[in-house]
């Protein structure tokens, strides 16, 4: 029940003491002023690491062919392994990948993509309709390349949205025109755009069986994307010993060879990340939980004080019938009401200036959106509450234990 006499009561003794309670209290302010910042730059590391794999699937594996580094089977060092149509069916069929997409990156002596008087050297990648899955791309008008371009050999293209801006002045529409690339002419089919970087948009992706025939390369491709949908990190690892396994047999070339495959693991990469993040959290929560520890050490030296100052007063109220809880709920409140008070401050503060960091500062590669979530500000104040009754709770203890003879006799 309310009782206003006791809240008078803690009102006049930390009217009296100002100094003394700024000071408590801003140790206490301080200490949850520092979790919030820290917890929101961890957030904002995170978030930014988050924006740079956002256009990029995080459940496949990349398997780019390379060049032997160790003799094997009476086959010297040094030959090239070259990737097949036949070697991305193999891998497709491996235990737990989903599908799977081919792309080659063109190294044409003339890599110019022109729209009438307009032109721009771009990155121009062969690749199956599946590797859109992979980048995760948004078209913006039109469509991606759809089987039907692979089967007929079609002379489709699509357009990143930086090569679209290149070409197309004034926001000309672009899809159903056609564009030379390294002097054969493409039908533009769509155009995209990628959520993450913008190295992404700076290229056009043709058909790969196309490209096989336009540009000489044979059945030849240079990436296998695999996709791997629900694996888990271990089955993940269970595909990449097949696959070298597989096209070890295959290529001749010995599987623990690390120069003939070069194998990107992007569920691996992902847990790595993760995990380091969560590992940074846990280490900000142990410096801001220690920074809120010395302070209410503070808070509980001061109750102590408190009580010392007030043993007299305290012996009288149990001389007059006072209850020891009577007496406990008394310095506890106004120890819960100093730390809870500082630590909203501080709770607020630090949210306030990550506000005016996220607002000021554009996000950048690995920096972005610095920010607490609810349940950290739950958390926190009950953080506050806890600490609070216990800086209060040791000193209050003392009081109530207080006999009162003992008590008036106090000078």
């Amino acid at each position: 029940m309310f009782d206003l006499d006791k809240w008078q009561e803690i009102f006049s003794t930390i009217r009296k003491n100002k100094l003394r309670t700024a000071l408590t209290g801003f140790s206490v302010a301080w200490g949850i002023f520092m979790l919030v910042v820290l917890l929101g730059s961890g957030y904002g590391l995170e978030n930014g690491v988050k924006r740079e794999f956002q256009g990029d699937a995080v459940n496949y594996i990349s398997i780019n062919s390379g060049v032997t580094s160790t003799a094997y089977k009476g086959m010297k060092a040094g030959r090239r392994i070259r990737f097949t149509n036949e070697d991305r069916e193999i891998m497709d069929k491996i235990q737990y990948v989903e599908k799977s997409s081919s792309r080659t990156f063109l190294f044409q002596e003339n890599n110019t993509i022109s729209y009438k008087n307009e032109y721009g050297t771009f990155d121009i990648f062969a690749i199956s309709p599946e590797y859109r899955d992979v980048e995760i791309l948004t078209m913006t008008s039109g469509r991606f390349l759809n089987q039907k371009d692979i089967t007929d050999y079609r002379k489709s293209v699509v357009l990143g949205r930086l090569v679209y801006e290149a070409l197309f002045k004034g926001g000309e529409e672009a899809v159903d025109k056609y564009v030379k690339v390294s002097g054969v002419p493409f039908k533009v089919v769509g155009v995209f755009d990628d959520p993450g970087q913008d190295r992404d948009v700076r290229r056009i992706y043709i058909p790969v069986s196309t490209a096989q025939r336009v540009f000489n390369m044979g059945n030849n491709i240079r990436n296998v994307c695999l996709m791997l949908g629900e694996a888990d990190i271990q089955q993940s690892h269970q595909v990449v010993e097949d696959v070298k396994q597989q096209m070890s047999e295959r290529h001749k070339f010995a599987p623990e060879d690390s120069r003939a495959l070069f194998i990107f693991n992007s569920i691996e990469n992902y847990k790595q990340f993760m995990d380091l993040f969560a590992g940074i959290r846990f280490f900000i929560w142990i410096i801001g939980v220690g920074t809120i520890i010395a302070g209410i050490v503070g808070v509980s030296n001061i109750m102590m004080i408190v009580v010392k100052e007030r043993t007299k007063e305290i012996g009288i109220r149990k001389a007059l019938g006072a209850t020891p809880r009577t007496i406990i709920s008394l310095i506890l409140q106004e120890s819960i009401l100093i730390t809870a008070f500082a630590g909203y401050i501080g709770l607020v503060a630090g949210v306030g200036l990550l506000e005016l960091v996220s607002n000021l500062i554009p996000a950048h590669d690995y920096f972005a959106n610095p920010e607490i979530n609810i349940n950290i500000a739950v958390a926190a104040t009950v953080l506050l509450v806890l600490a609070g009754a216990i800086a209060g709770y040791v000193p209050a203890k003392k009081a109530a234990s207080v006999k009162p003879v003992v008590a008036l006799r106090d000078e």
